[in-house]
């Protein structure tokens, strides 16, 4: 056999061989490639079922909406990436530089958006453990409004003249809040001063008449109002209302009673003292 059949006889071998990796890797890869789109198919239809499942669970037990949300989006964004991961290694690629690519981005992502993830921990402590909740008049971080709407990174409020407050949940769970709708009953007090030399009798007479006549104001048992002398100043002696009221109609009442007092007062001819100093001269 000469040099030159010798030459062609290997690079037969070499095609042959060349040819039948080929038609190997095409195989093996037609049928991961199968066994994978039955996953994704299998997984999605499993996550759709368990998304389902968790969305009844939550109704039944009347879940608060922006809580309901949020789980919602987290379960399908957890499990959508697990399918993917599972899918992404029956191709036959190598997961685990996915799974330290993902870890090293979260840790960049996490340290330049330190201020949102912590608004995102404040957000998930306030659906979890409900300070407050939607339709509530509360007041936090300076501000006062009804809360309309719970999300993620932020809280928005609605003050009583229409403006939109937008607070970042991080001050929310970690400052003082005041919650004015989580009582069924509140107290309104209002201040009174009145002229040295008054009778006191007759002021708390005139008061009693103001409260009586007002029909949204309690007035049995523990809710009794009651009318003490609580400070002498330096111009007046000072009177104060205590009336307790249902929540709902606590502004209605301080501002008819305000009022009220005013008119009644002065048509009685009670004096209202205002801030005076009295100078005398020495001779």
């Amino acid at each position: 056999m000469n040099e030159e059949t010798v030459s062609s006889s290997l690079s037969l071998d070499l095609s042959h061989l060349a040819l039948s990796d080929l038609v190997s890797f095409a195989t093996s890869a037609c049928k991961n490639l199968v066994i994978a789109a039955l996953v994704f198919f299998i997984g999605r239809f499993i996550i759709k079922r368990i998304i389902m499942l968790v969305r009844k669970i939550m109704e039944k037990k009347n879940m608060d909406p922006s809580l309901f949300t949020f789980l919602d989006s987290l379960i399908s964004i957890t499990l959508n990436f697990v399918l993917a991961i599972a899918v992404i290694g029956i191709l036959g690629i190598e997961t685990s530089s996915f799974v330290a690519l993902f870890a090293s981005a979260g840790v960049a992502i996490g340290m330049a958006l330190s201020g949102t993830m912590q608004n995102f921990a404040g957000g998930v402590m306030v659906l979890i453990f409900k300070p407050y909740k939607i339709g509530d008049y509360i007041e936090a971080a300076g501000f006062a409004g009804t809360v309309k709407e719970i999300q993620i990174f932020n809280t928005i409020l609605i003050t009583p003249d229409n403006q939109t407050i937008i607070i970042p949940n991080n001050s929310l769970s970690t400052s003082s809040m005041r919650n004015y709708s989580t009582a069924t009953h509140r107290r309104v007090d209002i201040d009174v001063e009145v002229a040295y030399g008054t009778d006191a009798a007759k002021v708390r007479e005139i008061l009693e008449e103001i409260i009586n006549e007002n029909p949204l104001i309690l007035k049995e048992g523990a809710y009794a109002p009651a009318i003490p002398m609580t400070a002498m100043k330096g111009s007046s002696i000072e009177f104060q209302m205590r009336m307790w009221v249902e929540s709902a109609n606590y502004w209605g009442v301080k501002f008819d009673v305000t009022e009220k007092v005013y008119t009644v007062l002065t048509e009685r001819g009670i004096e209202i003292p205002f801030q005076q100093l009295d100078v005398h001269l020495k001779q």
